[in-house]
């Protein structure tokens, strides 16, 4: 197998091709004046199994997926035997579902496209909804980091944190966390008004007083829950306050207003390259790939 280092994830593709032990396939991209991308393979693929490190994440996250395709299509017409795309945020995923009338399913969309374009499998990491994955027209799988992440924060000195969901649907996250942190594990309630669409989270039964609290999702985007969450721990006495995540999109001002509202760290992968990422997938997807070749 060979690795392709995707123009979105090089980094990351440098360190699965450096844990795997495959060869790693740069790429030479660019944007011509007229806005359309431009990427070439430098590596020959002929009869490899390869994939592709790419994620999909904002902003410009169209053109990262135009970017995939083509990687796919050109190592494809290189010789490829089998095209694996590694896409460890994807674009589109919490586009579903039809919800009114003329809408169509985006990620599905997606799919097809990228099945056109030469795609034989598909790996992802904590995709929002992993039964989307099962109307993809290729094998797909999801890995989930929270393992990772929950064991950064054991390197930290935090042994034993509490595992908070910031609600009742993703306690599967916290529970994740929590086989590694060997703490507690708790949810908040969530709460919608059917009249204003407004969310209203509490604690009820939830003991975290003098604890140390790790906030845990999948996905933190503008941030507003969890700055609700960790509003509701300082109230509940809690003595520390941090927060993990997959994909740490933080949209806007959003880190600065989660650490405003009392979380001492923010915690993502490198799914979304930017400030909070410090924990490498690398690990994860290497063994995947490993134990696939």
């Amino acid at each position: 197998m060979k690795i392709i280092s995707g123009p979105a994830s090089k980094t990351l593709a440098e360190e699965v091709s450096a844990q795997t032990g495959f060869s790693n396939v740069s790429v030479v991209s660019k944007v011509f004046p007229d806005g359309e991308s431009y990427v070439r393979l430098e590596g020959n693929v002929q009869g490899e199994n390869v994939a592709i490190v790419q994620t999909t994440c904002p902003p410009m996250q169209d053109g990262k997926l135009f970017q995939l395709a083509f990687l796919a299509d050109s190592a494809k017409r290189a010789g490829a035997r089998k095209v694996t795309a590694v896409v460890p945020y994807l674009a589109y995923a919490r586009q579903d579902k039809m919800f009114l009338s003329g809408e169509g399913i985006s990620v599905e969309t997606i799919a097809r496209m990228l099945k056109a374009s030469g795609i034989d499998e598909f790996l992802t990491v904590n995709v929002h909804s992993e039964t989307t994955l099962a109307q993809f027209p290729f094998p797909a799988k999801t890995l989930s980091a929270i393992p990772l992440i929950a064991d950064y924060f054991i390197k930290k000195g935090f042994k034993g944190a509490f595992a908070l969901s910031p609600d009742k649907g993703a306690m599967y996250i916290a529970k994740q966390a929590q086989t590694v942190l060997g703490g507690d594990v708790g949810h908040l309630n969530k709460t919608r008004d059917r009249y204003t669409g407004q969310t209203v989270q509490t604690a009820e039964g939830l003991n975290v007083k003098g604890q140390t609290v790790i906030i845990l999702d999948d996905i933190i985007s503008t941030g507003g829950t969890i700055v609700g969450a960790a509003k509701i721990l300082r109230e509940q006495g809690a003595k520390h306050i941090f927060c993990g995540c997959v994909h740490g999109l933080l949209i806007g001002d959003a880190e600065k207003r989660i650490l405003d509202a009392g979380v001492e760290e923010i915690v993502g992968t490198d799914s979304v390259p930017g400030n909070v990422s410090k924990v490498s997938l690398a690990p994860l997807i290497s063994q995947e790939l490993k134990a696939q070749k």
